[in-house]
């Protein structure tokens, strides 16, 4: 929108500016408003006085045939898998204050500590643009727990900020012409780096009591199962293994890893929170809450549809338990018996945990699987199904320290 240079001149000189010159405006502020620095200040005094509501509305035209891109498609599906099990989003603003660290329980050099700080913030208590999803997700959980709903289940998914290595300042760009591509991504460099996050947090029962059977609290299972979710819509891999880190239980914590380019990366953690954290926050007993990386999930993923392979054949089901020491995870026991089957393996599913020190010994428990072999162009011998199960205990056993329950 154009004005004339009189508009310009009557509007400046009515917050106290001397204005002198014709083509070109030379412009003096007054020492009350130290705010105008710049042509950018002077040309907004002048549209806000002129009136905003003049401004003509125009509307930015996309081009046609693009749609969402693979990061906004994931970002749904991945919102409304958590719903449909059961999570309710809850969004929160992305500030939070320095001391939640602490209450978090992370270390004096956690690269989380590393915030982007606002120089204006909306509150002096939260001054910090947050590097995760959790304390406010938390800060929900309190909230609605204090008043009355005791089981919950929530989630968010949104944008944390992490400050870069190098820090550039941001220039001021031009109000009178559209910036070129060089100044957008000078803009662009001095920004935070911005990954998508996805969280949950639960407390109390998981399902529900009623005339159907007793129901069922919930636990840090079920913050790893959310992680699966997700890794699901995103048709990613994701390795899980017992892990140890900031507000989570040591003895209760899984470590979420994906392979990005050949190398095993950690990418978040589930289970249940540390009773220091509960305290200190306010929970509920036994919260649970799950963090993890939802845009290197979109970058490994893969979202091609694949149907199903229904063989015409028979199953062979092989049932097998295993002794391990109470320490190994069942996990590592689970990926020697898939490796070692070998290609006749359909799935794999472990079905009981017993732990008795009479009988299996001080420390051990015992790990009980149910091995389902397949083949696409015939039907599988017992021969052949037995030495699928031979195999992979072997391996197992080599790995692991496994030994055959008897």
């Amino acid at each position: 929108m154009t004005y004339g240079r009189e508009t310009v001149v009557r509007r400046l000189q009515e917050v106290g500016c001397d204005v002198y010159g014709q083509d070109e405006l030379i412009v003096t502020v007054p020492s009350w408003r130290p705010d105008l620095r710049d042509p950018n200040d002077l040309a907004e005094e002048v549209i806000r006085l002129e009136g905003y509501e003049n401004l003509p509305s125009t509307l930015p035209r996309p081009p046609a045939g693009r749609g969402l891109t693979a990061r906004q498609r994931l970002h749904r599906r991945v919102g409304r898998a958590l719903a449909g099990a059961g999570y309710v989003e809850a969004p929160n603003y992305p500030f939070v204050s320095e001391q939640v660290f602490d209450q978090l329980g992370l270390e004096a050099d956690d690269p989380a500590r590393r915030v982007v700080k606002l120089v204006n913030p909306l509150s002096d208590e939260e001054p910090a643009l947050r590097t995760s999803l959790l304390p406010g997700l938390l800060g929900a959980l309190r909230r609605n727990d204090g008043r009355g709903s005791h089981d919950l289940a929530l989630f968010e998914t949104g944008l944390v900020f992490r400050p870069r290595e190098e820090r550039a300042v941001a220039a001021n760009l031009p109000v009178d012409r559209r910036p070129g591509e060089e100044e957008i991504a000078a803009l662009n460099a001095a920004l935070p780096d911005q990954p998508r996050h996805v969280a949950v947090v639960l407390a109390g029962a998981r399902e529900q009591a009623g005339w159907w059977g007793r129901g069922r609290p919930a636990d840090w299972a079920d913050a790893v199962e959310a992680a699966r979710t997700v890794a699901r819509e995103a048709g990613a891999a994701l390795g899980i293994r017992k892990g140890q880190y900031g507000p989570w239980h040591p003895g209760r914590c899984a470590e979420l890893t994906v392979t990005v380019d050949g190398a095993e990366r950690v990418i978040g953690h589930a289970g249940e929170l540390h009773p220091r954290v509960l305290k200190t926050l306010g929970l509920p007993a036994r919260s649970c809450a799950m963090e993890l990386d939802l845009d290197v999930l979109e970058r490994i993923g893969d979202t091609t549809p694949q149907a199903p392979s229904i063989s015409t054949f028979p199953v062979a089901t092989q049932d097998v338990a295993l002794v391990v020491d109470a320490f190994v995870p069942a996990a590592d026991v689970e990926a020697a018996l898939r490796e070692g089957a070998g290609e006749l393996l359909e799935s794999i599913r472990l079905f009981d945990v017993y732990e008795n020190a009479e009988q299996l010994g001080e420390g051990r428990k015992s790990l009980a699987y149910a091995l389902r072999f397949r083949a696409d162009d015939r039907t599988l011998t017992v021969d052949e199904a037995s030495a699928a199960r031979e195999a992979a205990v072997a391996l197992a056993t080599g790995r692991t320290g496994a030994v055959l329950r008897s």
